[in-house]
C-alpha cells in the first residue's frame, strides 16, 4: 500500500472518524431524542386530560344550572298549573332550543308526564328511572346515553311536579370535546365506549382499535394504541358525580414520524461530519496541505483574471504535483484563448455599436437573448427589461390581429410592421430576418434586423397630402384665369366698361392667389434650407397693415366681406421687418376670407401689453377644435380639420407665419371666438426695446 496516494489517505481517516462518531455521537442523541419527544407527547396528553376536565367540570354545572332556572321560570309554573299541555310543549321547546339542550321533560307528582321537547327517549323518565341532580341514563333502543338533571317545580305552598333537562350523549358531544381539546374524545359506560370523536363512529371504533399495551376496556387508565392504522397516546378519566367515563387520546403519527425524519437527519449529518472530519484530516496533514494551499492560491490568482504568474508547486504527493501541471497546462491555454476572445469581442462591439439598425436574436420559444445598442434607441426599452421575454410581449402589432411572430419575414425577405413600444408609442419599423444555425448543429436561433422608417412613412404620406393640395391650389387659380383670358380674347371689342373691370378683377385676383401661394412655398423652402433672415427696424404698425389690407381688399370684395380695423389712439411703433409682418397678415386675412361665410366681417386689432404689442385677426369661420391647435402652425396641416365642406389649403402659411413672427422673438396662437369662429394672434417687441 502506497502511504503517500492521497486517495489512501483520506480512505483511512474516512473510517477511522465514522466509526468514532457513530460510537461516540450517534446513539446517545438518537436515544435522548425519542426520549425527548415521547415526554413532550405524554405532556400534552395530560394538558389535554385536565382541559377535558374542566369542561366536564363546566358541563355537570351547566346542566344543573339549566334544569334549576327552568323549573323556577314563572311562565312553566303557570303553564303547569293551568295543565295547558300543548301551549306548556310549545314553551318547552322554545327553552331547549335557547338552551341548546337536546331534551326538556315535565313530571306531575303523580310521575305522569305531561309535556315534553326533544328526544324522543326510550324510557319514562318520570316513572320508570327518576333522575336526581344528575344522572346518566341508558335508554332506547339500540341504546343511546343521556345525561340527565331534574328539579322540582314548586308552586304557592305545593308541589307541582319537577321538570327533567337532558343532554344527548353522542358522537357529537364528543367531537365538540375533541375541538375544543385537540385530542380525540372517546365516552365510555361500563368499559364500553357509547360515543367517540373518530370518524366512523363508536361501531368502527369497536372494530378497527388494535392496542400495543394495554387495553381500555381492561381498567387501564394510561397507554398505547393503534386506531385505523394510526398510533395514540391515550388517558382515562372519569366524570365525576356520573357513571361517564372519558379517553382522551392523541395522534402521535407526526411525532413518529418526525422521529423518524430526525433520525435520518441525525445519520446524514453524521455522514456529513464523518466526510468533513476526513477532508480536515487531509488538509492538516503536513505533506498535502502545504502544496495544496499554494494551489488555491495560484487557483484564486486564475479567477481574479492573473493568468500571468505560472503554477510553481513542489509537492512530495504524486496526485498534487499532477495537478499542479494540469492547472498550469490549463493557465497557458485559457490565456491564449481569453485573449482571442477579448479580440473577437471587442470588434463585435465596436460593430453592434455603429449598426444605428436594431439587432435582436429569438430563440426557438420566440424569446429574447440578444438586444443591442440600437434596438435600445429604436425602442425605448432597455436590454434588462426585455432580455427572456417572448418577442409578441415587447412588440405588440397594431394594425395586425397576428402576433408579432407570426409577422417575422423569412430570410432574405423584409415586411413593414405597425407595432407599440415602450410608453405606448407606435412606431412603423422595417424588418428584415436570418437563421442563425450554431456549427454544432444545435438548436437554431433568428436575427432580426430592424430600423424605424415612422419618419419615412410620414414624410411619404404628408407628401402626398402636400402635392395633391398644391395641385388643387395652382388649379384653381390658373382655371380662372385661363377662362378669364379666353373670355377677353374672344370678345374683348364687345364687353362693356363693367364687364372688363370684372374679369380684370378675377384675373387680378388670380394672379394675387398665385402669388401668395409662390411666396409661401418659397420661404417655406428658405426656412427648410436654414437661408431664411428678417431684418427688423422701428416700423409704424398702421402702415403694414394698411399694406396687407390694399393687398387683400380685392379679394374681400368679390366675398362681399368687411374689414374693420381697431387701433390704440397713438398707434405703436414695432421693431419688425415690414414686409415680412404684411406677409404674415396677408396669409392671416387670406385664411379668414377663405374658410368664413361671404358678408362677414374680418376684424383686425392691436393692443399693447408692456413692451410687446399683440395683433389679432378675428374671423367668423368654423373654428379650430381644441385637439387641432397644437399641430396646427406645423407645416401641411391645413388651418381647420373640421369636416364643413371647406377646401383646405397646402397647410404652409401658417407655418410661415410661425416662423416669421418667432424670427421676430414673438409668439403666434389662436384662441376661440365667442359666436363662432377663431382669433389668431401674434406679438411684436416695441421699437424702443432691444
Amino acid at each position: 500500500m502506497d502511504f503517500r496516494s492521497l486517495s489512501t489517505q483520506v480512505v483511512l481517516s474516512f473510517v477511522a472518524l465514522v466509526l468514532l462518531t457513530v460510537t461516540a455521537v450517534g446513539v446517545p442523541a438518537i436515544w435522548l431524542m425519542r426520549e425527548q419527544m415521547s415526554r413532550q407527547a405524554w405532556n400534552q396528553v395530560d394538558h389535554g386530560s385536565r382541559a377535558t376536565q374542566a369542561l366536564y367540570a363546566a358541563r355537570r354545572s351547566e346542566i344543573i344550572d339549566l334544569a334549576m332556572l327552568t323549573a323556577q321560570r314563572p311562565t312553566l309554573r303557570e303553564l303547569v298549573t293551568l295543565e295547558k299541555g300543548e301551549a306548556l310543549s310549545a314553551y318547552l321547546h322554545t327553552l331547549r332550543t335557547s338552551a341548546r339542550l337536546d331534551l326538556m321533560i315535565v313530571c306531575t307528582p303523580g310521575e305522569q308526564q305531561i309535556a315534553q321537547a326533544g328526544g324522543p327517549i326510550g324510557v319514562d323518565p318520570c316513572r320508570d328511572e327518576r333522575p336526581g341532580a344528575l344522572q346518566v341514563m341508558l335508554a332506547g333502543s339500540p341504546p343511546q346515553v343521556w345525561l340527565l338533571a331534574a328539579q322540582p317545580i314548586e308552586g304557592e305552598g305545593s308541589d307541582l311536579g319537577e321538570v327533567i333537562v337532558g343532554m344527548a350523549i353522542d358522537d357529537a358531544f364528543a367531537i365538540e370535546f375533541s375541538r375544543q381539546t385537540g385530542l380525540e374524545h372517546t365516552l365510555l359506560t361500563d368499559g364500553q365506549p357509547v360515543a367517540t370523536s373518530f370518524a366512523g363512529g363508536v361501531t368502527r371504533l369497536d372494530s378497527d382499535r388494535r392496542l400495543s399495551r394495554s387495553s381500555p376496556y381492561m381498567n387501564a387508565t394510561r397507554g398505547t394504541c393503534t386506531i385505523d392504522g394510526h398510533p395514540y397516546y391515550f388517558n382515562r378519566l372519569s366524570w365525576e358525580g356520573t357513571a361517564l367515563e372519558a379517553e382522551v387520546a392523541l395522534d402521535v403519527a407526526d411525532i413518529v414520524a418526525t422521529q423518524r425524519r430526525l433520525v435520518g437527519i441525525l445519520i446524514g449529518s453524521i455522514v456529513v461530519v464523518a466526510a468533513a472530519g476526513s477532508i480536515l484530516g487531509v488538509i492538516l496533514a503536513g505533506r498535502i496541505g502545504r502544496p495544496l494551499g499554494r494551489l488555491a492560491a495560484a487557483a484564486t490568482r486564475m479567477s481574479q483574471g492573473d493568468l500571468d504568474s505560472p503554477v510553481l508547486v513542489e509537492a512530495e504527493v504524486r496526485e498534487v504535483a499532477l495537478v499542479a501541471q494540469a492547472l498550469d497546462s490549463a493557465r497557458r491555454d485559457l490565456q491564449r484563448t481569453l485573449s482571442h476572445l477579448r479580440q473577437e469581442k471587442s470588434w463585435t462591439d465596436h460593430l453592434l455599436q455603429a449598426i444605428v439598425e436594431g439587432i435582436v436574436i429569438l430563440d426557438q420559444s420566440d424569446r429574447i437573448t440578444f438586444f443591442s445598442h440600437g434596438a435600445e434607441r429604436i425602442t425605448g426599452w432597455r436590454r434588462d427589461e426585455v432580455l427572456n421575454r417572448p418577442c409578441d410581449e415587447v412588440f405588440r402589432s397594431v394594425e395586425r390581429d397576428e402576433p408579432f411572430s407570426q409577422l417575422i419575414p423569412a430570410p432574405g425577405r423584409k415586411h413593414n410592421i405597425i407595432v407599440e413600444l415602450g410608453g405606448g408609442r407606435q412606431a412603423t419599423l422595417a424588418v428584415t430576418g436570418a437563421r442563425l444555425t450554431p456549427p454544432e448543429g444545435g438548436n437554431a436561433e433568428v436575427a432580426l434586423v430592424f430600423r424605424d422608417i415612422s419618419e419615412e412613412e410620414a414624410i411619404h404620406r404628408v407628401l402626398g397630402h402636400f402635392l395633391a393640395n398644391i395641385a388643387h391650389e395652382f388649379r384653381t387659380p390658373l382655371s380662372a384665369l385661363a377662362a378669364s383670358t379666353e373670355l377677353l380674347l374672344d370678345g374683348a371689342s364687345e364687353f362693356g366698361p363693367a364687364e372688363l373691370e370684372q374679369l380684370l378683377s378675377s384675373l387680378h385676383l388670380g394672379v394675387l392667389n398665385l402669388q401668395t401661394l409662390v411666396d409661401n412655398l418659397l420661404e417655406s423652402a428658405s426656412i427648410e434650407a436654414g437661408r431664411f433672415r428678417v431684418y427688423p427696424r422701428p416700423s409704424d404698425l398702421g402702415e403694414i397693415i394698411a399694406e396687407a389690407m390694399g393687398t387683400m381688399q380685392p379679394l374681400l370684395d368679390k366675398r362681399g366681406q368687411r374689414l374693420t380695423v381697431e387701433l390704440p389712439a397713438a398707434i405703436p411703433v414695432v421693431r419688425a421687418d415690414p414686409r415680412r409682418v404684411a406677409q404674415v397678415l396677408v396669409n392671416l386675412l387670406s385664411n379668414a376670407s377663405k374658410y368664413g361665410p361671404d358678408h362677414a366681417e374680418i376684424a383686425i386689432g392691436a393692443t399693447i401689453d408692456d413692451s410687446w404689442v399683440r395683433v389679432t385677426v378675428a374671423d367668423r369661420g368654423p373654428g379650430i377644435p381644441r385637439e387641432y391647435r397644437k399641430t396646427l402652425f406645423r407645416r401641411f396641416v391645413p388651418p381647420s380639420p373640421s369636416a364643413d365642406g371647406a377646401q383646405y389649403g397646402t397647410g404652409l402659411g401658417l407655418s410661415v407665419v410661425k416662423a416669421i413672427v418667432e424670427a421676430h422673438g414673438g409668439q403666434v396662437g389662436v384662441d376661440h371666438r365667442r359666436k363662432g369662429g377663431s382669433i389668431f394672434w401674434f406679438t411684436l417687441p416695441m421699437a424702443d426695446q432691444p
